[in-house]
């Protein structure tokens, strides 16, 4: 018989009450960890920590078997899981949300939307053509879930989609380029998304040579994470004026007070990407799902390790 004896450990009770709002089978207990308090005893055996600041775990209680993140990103966590710990990203959970918030930023961006919002304030009137969406050549770099689902969400503005990732394939009938061909690839392209995961392959990726690369009035997005572009190397180029940015994620973040890219006439959003009102009912749905293949003695979803 199936043990039905199962312990989920959420970071705040309004997780709490959302997962146990749910049809949960029978013998399935919630409750609130934050991972920084004591841990509770008997130990959870699935862990979800906070949204963004994962705490330390590499202290977790014996009797854990499985972290569940709530974000798709998991760069510094599995060398942190003592052996034997399974560790399930939010694949599937975020995509649209990011995504949706690229293209966003974006149209923002080209359409000149920053600058109008300012120009409300003093009350004046700036009519001027501004850059369509429609027929720019978009690069977008990262071909996992996020990268798939931008380049879904561009293909009716008409811009022209090159995919771009570690390796070149042909996936789902789209050519993907190898992340090699870069240098050549750049200086065609209005519009750089950057979609990958932070790895070391990519941390630091976007770097003076590759931002040189990009054609003059070129946008670079970043809905990635902050430490795959060098900021130093972007400043150097925005205070020029040759590039323009939209940056959901920065290097360091949060971003501080002073810092100069809050004044370097970029778009800046606070790394809320995947952070909207579609977040907790997919990740509810996730971690329903997730229970339920635990006691079935079933491999989890979006294993990591």
């Amino acid at each position: 018989m199936a043990d039905t004896s199962f312990r989920v450990s959420v970071p705040t009770e309004s997780w709490r009450r959302a997962l146990a709002a749910e049809d949960l089978p029978a013998g399935v207990e919630v409750l609130v960890w934050d991972g920084a308090a004591p841990a509770p005893r008997p130990a959870p055996d699935l862990v979800v920590p906070p949204y963004v600041a994962t705490p330390d775990l590499s202290a977790l209680p014996a009797g854990c078997r499985t972290v569940q993140l709530l974000t798709i990103g998991h760069d510094g966590v599995p060398e942190q899981l003592p052996a034997g710990v399974l560790l399930c990203n939010a694949a599937g959970v975020h995509e649209t949300s990011t995504a949706e918030l690229a293209v966003g930023l974006a149209i923002a961006a080209l359409r000149g939307l920053d600058g109008d919002v300012r120009a409300m304030a003093d009350g004046r009137w700036g009519a001027s053509r501004r850059t369509s969406l429609a027929d720019r050549r978009v690069l977008v770099l990262g071909w996992g879930g996020v990268g798939r689902a931008v380049a879904a969400r561009l293909a009716p503005f008409e811009v022209e989609l090159t995919a771009v990732a570690a390796r070149a394939r042909v996936q789902d009938g789209v050519p993907v380029h190898s992340v090699d061909e870069l240098p050549a690839l750049l200086p065609h392209h209005d519009v750089v998304v950057l979609a990958c995961p932070l790895t070391e392959a990519t941390r630091g990726l976007v770097d003076a040579a590759f931002l040189a690369a990009m054609p003059d009035g070129a946008l670079l997005v970043n809905v990635a994470r902050g430490p795959v572009v060098r900021t130093a190397a972007l400043l150097d180029e925005l205070r020029t004026g040759r590039l323009r940015a939209a940056l959901d994620v920065t290097d360091p973040e949060p971003l501080p007070a002073g810092h100069e890219l809050w004044s370097a006439g970029v778009i800046v959003t606070p790394h809320v990407g995947g952070n909207s009102t579609a977040f907790r009912p997919r990740m509810v749905r996730l971690l329903r799902e997730q229970v339920r293949r635990h006691l079935a003695g079933q491999e989890p979803l979006n294993l990591v390790r």
